[in-house]
């Protein structure tokens, strides 16, 4: 039997965000407007969902699906950043539901990516055409990490999500500012991985490092200040930190597509979305394609940045019905 109706949810360290998702007969997923709770206001997951069954009038689908901010294949999840625990075993019998899904949240990601229509995306670099229908494609987003996974599709319209911890792979500096950048984070951390440079929280040090070339004093400030510097222009030199992160991640997007294998990549995540007009602007696309004898290949590869307004909550009701035909 077919569950057309579910309810998905996203959870994260701040906020979990609830809505019920419906698959049409063509396999089209939509979502109602969603909900978001902060995880500080419930005591646990389970009061958040009651307190989401109470705004839903007291009814809820049969069926769950969740994608969670951290390790999922576990009998006990925990959260880094919230007091919440989760217990797969139990939830058909807390929640009752009859049918669950749990996936890693950047998996969720994945999933949104391969389902998503084309008008949910943005073009980056590459040929201005649609994702491969067959083939692998790579999907990286920057944001309090980074995370990498990808999925393969096989021409008829299945898919399958792969994830990875490609974020931590190691950062390979390409230029003299960026071996500055990595000799400061070597004096913090013997092995510097890709997210130390591409994610949010690495804009200081990056910050940091240009200021320190130019033997600039600068005012300590958190990233989230020094990203709106940046892509105001109010500060020139939070702006060219901005535009060396983009750099970067031009640089690490086409190692991950060359280590896969990929015919297309999507960037995904919150903060790409929110600098698209920087990143669009920035030499990111030459940097993605600056990989020696493979530069032609890559300027082949279609390179698309994901606008969907809740890619979490979409990807984890497309995990769902991509295991029930």
């Amino acid at each position: 039997m077919t569950t057309d109706t579910l309810v998905a949810v996203d959870i994260g360290g701040t906020h979990a965000r609830f809505a019920i998702a419906t698959r049409s007969a063509d396999g089209a997923i939509e979502l109602d407007e969603p909900v978001t709770l902060a995880t500080e206001d419930h005591a646990s997951f389970q009061t958040a969902w009651e307190d989401f069954e109470r705004r839903q009038g007291g009814s809820l689908p049969d069926a769950v699906s969740m994608a969670v901010a951290g390790p999922v294949k576990q009998d006990i999840i925990r959260f880094t950043n919230n007091p919440w625990i989760i217990r797969p075993p139990l939830i058909a019998e807390k929640l009752g539901c009859s049918k669950y899904k749990i996936v890693n949240d950047f998996e969720a990601v994945g999933h949104a990516a391969a389902r998503a229509p084309e008008d949910q995306f943005l073009h980056l670099a590459g040929p201005d055409a649609p994702l491969p229908a067959s083939g692998t494609v790579s999907v990286l987003g920057p944001g309090t990490g980074l995370g990498v996974t990808h999925f393969w599709r096989d021409g008829s319209g299945a898919y399958r999500v792969q994830a990875t911890e490609g974020g931590h792979g190691d950062f390979a500096p390409v230029d003299a500012i960026e071996d500055a950048i990595l000799a400061r984070l070597r004096k913090r951390h013997n092995r510097v991985s890709d997210e130390r440079i591409v994610s949010g929280p690495a804009i200081v040090d990056i910050y940091q490092t240009l200021a320190a070339m130019e033997k600039r004093a600068v005012p300590d400030v958190d990233d989230r200040t020094l990203w709106q510097m940046g892509t105001s222009g109010e500060d020139s030199l939070a702006a060219a930190a901005v535009d060396r992160f983009c750099l970067a991640l031009g640089s690490v997007a086409g190692d991950i597509a060359l280590i896969q294998g990929a015919s297309g990549v999507v960037v995904a995540g919150g903060l790409g979305y929110r600098i698209r007009d920087t990143l669009l602007a920035s030499g990111f696309a030459d940097r993605f394609c600056a990989k020696g004898r493979f530069s032609g290949l890559m300027a082949s590869l279609p390179v698309k940045l994901i606008i969907h307004p809740q890619p979490g909550l979409f990807g984890a009701a497309a995990a769902f019905w991509n295991d029930q035909p």
